[in-house]
């Protein structure tokens, strides 16, 4: 029997917020939706000195979840990439080591998809661990706006509200034309015929890129009927190393779709 519902968790060192999003995941899914839930650990290097071995223990308490090693860090598309040939489901969940459910997120989702077929992807509401939604709903990506982003985004408030969607109306569905990657729930076939994430890019900025594609052959929407949390880091704005994968994704992404100003 196909599964309904497949999903993907690259981990990388953040095993406690894994075993929090498992624990809940499984607590509000019902049983009558059947999924497989993918661990692909990209930060398995031998230095977690009995850490992994205790979170693989915590795996193997469920069913529905495979634990992949792969000993060493792929990167995040890539990562999700490695259970492509896996997946035998009707949608496919895309989601961070660090969301956390407190209800039945999946359910309203897939019903939403089954009555839209020309949903091709879907993005629910997603909130800070105080119930604000969060900024990831977003327009196409333009120079201009990342660079607010990245260093001056007090400075141009409108603008920032305009590219992240503040003047929509989210008590309804609407069309996204760049969802961020903490959680996207997708047609299987979907993912498969895109070939999943383009790996050229290690970190960052390939979700913008996933949701360009599938814009092109189908339509990634918001739906409101879904709350999930997101704890949501934004480990890049402090680390300087993930600064620089996001601005080499940054280089690559423009270089790839054009180098679009503003």
């Amino acid at each position: 029997m196909t599964v309904q519902l497949s999903i993907s968790i690259v981990a990388y060192h953040n095993y406690d917020d894994i075993k929090k999003a498992i624990s809940t995941l499984e607590k509000y899914t019902p049983t009558t939706l059947t999924k497989k839930i993918y661990v692909v650990d990209n930060g398995n290097d031998g230095t977690q000195n009995g850490e992994n071995t205790e979170f693989v223990d915590f795996l193997s308490n469920y069913d529905d979840v495979q634990y992949i090693d792969m000993k060493k860090n792929l990167g995040f598309g890539k990562g999700h990439n490695t259970i492509l040939p896996l997946i035998d489901s009707e949608y496919h969940c895309i989601m961070n080591p660090d969301i956390i459910f407190t209800e039945d997120a999946f359910s309203p989702i897939l019903k939403y998809m089954n009555d839209n077929p020309s949903v091709g992807m879907t993005i629910p509401n997603i909130v800070d661990m105080k119930g604000n939604r969060q900024k990831v709903y977003r327009k196409e990506l333009t120079i201009f706006d990342m660079f607010i982003r990245m260093f001056c985004k007090d400075l141009f408030p409108r603008r920032v509200a305009e590219h992240t969607l503040q003047y929509e109306d989210y008590s309804k569905p609407f069309h996204v034309p760049f969802g961020q990657g903490s959680f996207l729930v997708i047609r299987s076939e979907l993912f498969k015929k895109l070939k999943g994430f383009d790996e050229k890019y290690f970190m960052y900025v390939e979700d913008a890129d996933l949701c360009k594609r599938v814009n092109q052959i189908s339509n990634l929407m918001y739906f409101p009927g879904a709350t999930v949390i997101h704890k949501w880091e934004k480990a890049s704005h402090k680390n300087k190393t993930l600064f620089k994968y996001h601005v080499q994704s940054m280089k690559y992404y423009f270089k790839k779709w054009g180098y679009k100003w503003i």
